[in-house]
């Protein structure tokens, strides 16, 4: 598992028709679908809280977690990769609080 991924359970609404996704860029320029879940706001950063649409090479139920930044475009949000565990753990544990209703998070 990258360090920027974590593991939850499918939601359980799993069949019904998802709203909110996202198409990124991956690192080869391949388009990636992600159904975005939350904007988690930790010391003065927003981070985005995503799950690939497509699993393929993913585990199931693994979320992605990238920090949002501003670009000089307004209309344009750039996503970085989050490379400190610290964060990534503190950011995917206020995910976990707020949405322990909705999903069954395993560890």
């Amino acid at each position: 598992m990258s360090e920027d991924e974590k593991n939850i359970p499918v939601n359980e609404n799993e069949g019904e028709e998802l709203d909110n996704i996202l198409v990124l860029n991956d690192e080869e320029g391949n388009e990636v679908e992600f159904e975005f879940l939350d904007l988690i706001d930790y010391e003065g950063e927003e981070y985005v809280v995503l799950l690939p649409v497509e699993e393929e090479s993913e585990e199931p139920g693994e979320v992605v977690i990238l920090k949002l930044e501003d670009t000089e475009s307004e209309d344009e949000e750039s996503y970085v990769s989050v490379e400190d565990e610290n964060v990534l753990n503190k950011v995917f544990e206020i995910f976990k609080e707020k949405f322990e209703d909705e999903f069954n998070f395993v560890d």
